[in-house]
């Protein structure tokens, strides 16, 4: 008699504890047990404004965020910085400025970590023209009327590498892969114009935008068979001025604007300012060059010189609004954005951009949100790094903690909504109440953000990561969603 009652006393907890399952929770555990999450590395964690956890599986497992890693950077920007942060780019000079207006020296365009000049977004900035008449109204204002001496990029007040070491080689030639230093021009991407010719023969190559004359570029890319895709990758270096495009372009593809990396931003800017002003009939003598990442003067032909001095500013611009920044960093998932804000907070904070310093500067303002770092592993900005470790569990406190900084509403304006962005083939019931950032590579799908009550805040908290997956993006997508709308109910 006691066993049957043991027995009995079991059952009937195990189905007050189901009954005691929300739906959401109730789909989840399904989901483990199938395919495209059976196999998998992946986790979820929900909970409400109140605390109380309404789905959970693997929620303290260490998983890759992909550009989930995006909500960390911004939010921690806006939390350090504020909303209505700007970037400065200031314009300063060596020599001597004549009474007549002649400036016997160089022009330097000194860079702030601006990410947004000369962006291919004119949303939220300035057409490169615009902010040069900007620049050149700064100029008049000086007296500067004429430059007998160079007009020179210098991106020197962020040292270290333009890329963080942990990501691919191939990434690093990429649109999504390029980095910078403190002066960027088209977020350091150069437009390449690709189609195919006959099979076995190199692809045709053309470079659009922007012009780089120092550059050399061997188009090492053939024409494949049918079917054969596009594994075209450019493959390039800041040490010299060479690159080589390499791959595959299938015959049967449509020609493209295939997005490749900059790694001369400073040099680029100083180019097509320098050719502004001579094309607005301006008198500028001299050339255009950069300043290495060594200290020297470089001209588009690399002979290095000595610096002729420390340049007196005399004026400067401002970037659009971090929020606005912000924004268009979580939206269309900006690699290139992210980083410069994670750089320059290593930079304002310690004096130095290198990513050890960007990494200790992000983490005392995330421990001063309240958040334990001994459970994580932060690496880079953007989240291109398959190093960064983060646990669902961890991804929904630190949400949580964003919404008690007074930069929560700019934070949470910068989230898309299903069908904005990178959320473009998001559609369902309600899903206007979904505040999300996505996450992917091969094999990694992540979703992490709020569901939003009617009065437009945050009811529910929750993060999905995926990780190691054989499945289709679209189809780990569907299951996914399906998790987020039984967490809206």
């Amino acid at each position: 008699m006691n066993r049957i009652l043991s027995i009995l006393s079991g059952l009937l907890f195990a189905a007050s504890a189901l009954w005691g399952q929300t739906s959401a929770q109730k789909y989840v555990d399904i989901a483990a047990t199938q395919e495209p999450l059976k196999g998998s590395s992946w986790g979820i964690y929900a909970r409400d404004a109140s605390g109380k956890v309404l789905a959970s599986h693997h929620a303290g497992m260490r998983l890759m965020p992909a550009s989930n890693r995006k909500l960390i950077t911004t939010g921690v920007a806006l939390h350090a910085l504020g909303a209505d942060f700007r970037f400065q780019t200031g314009l300063g000079y060596t020599g001597v400025l004549q009474e007549d207006g002649t400036l016997d020296g160089d022009l330097y365009i000194l860079g702030g970590g601006d990410p947004t000049i000369g962006t291919q977004d004119t949303t939220i900035a300035l057409k490169a023209d615009a902010l040069f008449w900007k620049w050149k109204t700064l100029l008049r204002e000086k007296g500067i009327r004429r430059i007998h001496g160079r007009i020179i990029g210098d991106g020197s007040s962020m040292e270290g590498l333009l890329e963080h070491p942990t990501w691919d080689f191939n990434d690093t030639g990429t649109y999504y892969g390029t980095g910078g230093n403190a002066l960027c021009f088209y977020e350091n991407t150069i437009d390449m114009e690709v189609a195919a010719t006959r099979e076995g023969e190199p692809i045709s190559l053309r470079q659009t935008y922007p012009e780089t004359p120092w550059m050399h570029v061997t188009n090492f890319g053939v024409t494949g068979p049918a079917g054969s895709g596009n594994s075209l990758y450019l493959y390039t270096t800041d040490l010299a001025p060479y690159a080589q495009m390499r791959g595959v372009f299938g015959v049967d593809r449509q020609p493209k604007k295939e997005g490749t990396a900059n790694k001369y931003g400073a040099l680029t800017c100083a180019y097509y300012f320098w050719k502004n002003l001579r094309e607005t009939g301006w008198e500028v003598t001299g050339g255009y060059a950069h300043v290495s990442r060594a200290g020297y003067i470089q001209g588009p032909d690399f002979e290095e010189k000595d610096l002729a001095g420390t340049p007196v500013q005399i004026g400067f611009t401002e970037s659009p609004r971090l929020a606005d920044i912000a924004r268009v960093t979580n939206v269309r998932s900006d690699n290139f954005y992210a980083e410069s804000m994670l750089r320059y907070m290593g930079e304002k904070a310690t004096g130095i951009a290198e990513y050890d310093s960007c990494l200790v500067a992000e983490s005392v303002v995330l421990k001063d949100l309240g958040l334990n770092l001994d459970q994580v592993c932060l690496v880079d900005g953007s989240g291109l790094s398959g190093n960064n470790l983060v646990t669902p569990e961890w991804m929904v406190n630190f949400l949580d903690a964003m919404r008690k900084s007074p930069a929560f509403p700019a934070f949470l304006a910068s989230l898309p909504k299903p069908g904005e962005g990178t959320l473009s083939p998001i559609r369902f019931p309600g899903c206007d109440r979904v505040r999300m950032k996505s996450g992917s590579f091969t094999g990694t799908l992540c979703y992490s953000g709020y569901i939003l009550d009617e009065a437009g805040k945050p009811a529910v908290t929750f993060s999905i990561l995926t990780n190691n997956s054989l499945a289709s993006t679209s189809q780990v997508r569907a299951v996914l969603m399906q998790m987020v709308r039984r967490l809206m109910e």
